[in-house]
């Protein structure tokens, strides 16, 4: 496969999962990483990817689509599970609030998974964080995660 058809859709591939959660990023990681020959381009497309999905689900967020963020948060639940998920969108809310915790956050979410990635693009959207610093530290964090699930494969 040639270097821009991996790119094309490691970015279509990421883009998809970033908004349609059964879609895997991190599986289409691992296999390119075990293809080998273009790995580091997939890495680099899927947080692309990735990081433009994100950035539509905090756009969202901030112009006002509260609905949007009410639905992530909420899912229906019922009882403790739905008071669980609203402090736990609370907690994410005030560390986003603040510009010493907000980045720091962002790219822990990116990188690990938690607090979900979701999650904390629609809180940040909402909280104010700047668009630049948070597409900043979402790409730094996707690449960090796809890279680090990418190499054992890719050495093996």
């Amino acid at each position: 496969m040639s270097v821009l058809v991996e790119a094309v859709l490691a970015l279509g591939y990421g883009l998809a999962s970033a908004l349609v959660p059964i879609v895997n990023a991190e599986a289409y990681a691992v296999v390119a990483g075990s293809r080998g020959s273009h790995a580091l381009v997939a890495v680099l497309a899927l947080a692309l990817g990735q990081t433009a999905g994100k950035l539509l689900l905090f756009e969202a967020a901030r112009r006002g689509t509260g609905r949007l963020a009410q639905k992530f948060a909420h899912r229906s639940r019922s009882g403790r599970a739905a008071a669980g998920s609203a402090r736990w969108a609370g907690r994410i809310q005030r560390w986003l609030s603040r510009r010493r915790t907000a980045l720091p956050t962002v790219l822990a979410s990116a990188a690990v998974g938690v607090p979900p990635l979701a999650v904390v693009s629609l809180a940040a959207g909402t909280a104010g964080l700047r668009h630049r610093e948070f597409a900043a530290a979402c790409l730094a964090g996707r690449v960090i995660r796809f890279a680090l699930l990418v190499l054992p494969a890719a050495l093996t």
